[in-house]
């Protein structure tokens, strides 16, 4: 998968987020990273197709997507896990991880990956997704759910949000796993040194223009290097 940003700029309400951005992802595995409000969730919703750029071109392996609709890129093999999950409610978890997987695998296979998230199946996948699920375990249903897509570029904004210390051991394993089994590319929005350490390249965002972008270790180095502080706390997200 090659995904490509020519001179992406996105405005609103007269204040510019992202300015010309340029990039060409073709790694396995890219975090986004960067200081408050620096674009990182914005950039990640422009290249899903929840939000449309003011100007610029998206390409996906040599095709303009710039124009398409969520559900055409989804049929291209992106996907989206957000940072508040959505909840439907009627909507049982093993249903959604049903979807998911397209009705291919049996629903315990679907399920099994649930486990992989520090949530047992027999608990929860006759479980609605309303509001007896609490934010973290929506959190971790839906980073389930993306991952059994195993999709061309699976997108995650902030997968650590909302949940606790146990569950962020657990995230890192699951992301690992990922990276060593899925052929597609990972794209991740994250603060996290222990996510960011895992990454083959790393975006670094600032004002809205990319300030970085390299191997992984050359740009924590460098996030290191421009202040005194953990890169953790330099990184801060409230996009």
């Amino acid at each position: 998968m090659i995904l490509e940003l020519k001179n992406i700029s996105y405005e609103i309400d007269g204040k510019v987020i992202l300015d010309n951005i340029n990039l060409k992802i073709e790694d396995r595995f890219v975090a986004v990273t960067g200081p408050n409000g620096s674009g990182k969730s914005t950039l990640a919703k422009i290249i899903m197709g929840l939000l449309t750029p003011t100007s610029g071109r998206i390409i996906l392996d040599g095709e303009d997507i710039t124009d398409l609709p969520i559900n055409e890129r989804a049929d291209k093999g992106i996907s989206f896990a957000f940072q508040q999950p959505v909840r439907f409610k009627g909507l049982r978890v093993g249903d959604l991880l049903k979807l998911a997987y397209k009705g291919e695998k049996k629903l315990s296979e679907a399920c099994a990956i649930l486990s992989e998230v520090g949530l047992c199946a027999r608990d929860y996948q006759d479980r609605e997704l309303n509001d007896t699920l609490s934010g973290g375990e929506m959190k971790r249903i839906e980073i389930a759910m993306t991952a059994a897509r195993g999709t061309a570029l699976s997108i995650f904004d902030e997968p650590e949000a909302g949940i606790d210390l146990w569950s962020f051991q657990s995230l890192i394993r699951v992301f690992e796993k990922l990276y060593r089994k899925t052929s597609g590319s990972i794209v991740i929005i994250s603060h996290q040194e222990r996510i960011l350490a895992i990454a083959d390249k790393i975006i670094y965002l600032k004002e809205g223009k990319v300030e970085k972008y390299g191997k992984g270790e050359e740009v924590l180095r460098f996030i290191s290097n421009i202040s005194s502080k953990p890169c953790s706390e330099l990184t801060k997200n409230l996009d």
